[in-house]
């Protein structure tokens, strides 16, 4: 989790395209949103969060290869405490751990 969230960032996830689909309502809520493609738009308190997402080649360390899936978040007329809000929630939803 981060301290601050910029109005537009974008990050690598470890994670198919099928996963991150099956993630996102859970990491999203309650909040109202839709999907159209590889895009998706949240309804958030004064404003909205636009997803983005490509898929990119596997990372491939030695003899292991991760899926990768690069996104990009553009929140639009949302302000910070709700963009912090907001990321918490998705981060923790989206948090994977192995053991």
């Amino acid at each position: 989790m981060q301290s601050h969230y910029p109005e537009r960032f974008e990050r690598d996830m470890g994670c198919t395209e099928a996963d991150w689909q099956r993630w996102l309502p859970a990491a999203i809520g309650e909040h109202p949103w839709r999907q159209d493609g590889t895009q998706a738009k949240v309804d958030l308190p004064g404003g909205a969060l636009v997803l983005r997402w490509t898929v990119q080649p596997p990372r491939v360390i030695a003899l292991v290869r991760l899926p990768v899936l690069r996104v990009g978040f553009a929140f639009e007329g949302v302000d910070a405490d709700q963009r912090q809000r907001f990321m918490k929630r998705f981060d923790l939803y989206m948090q994977r751990g192995g053991g």
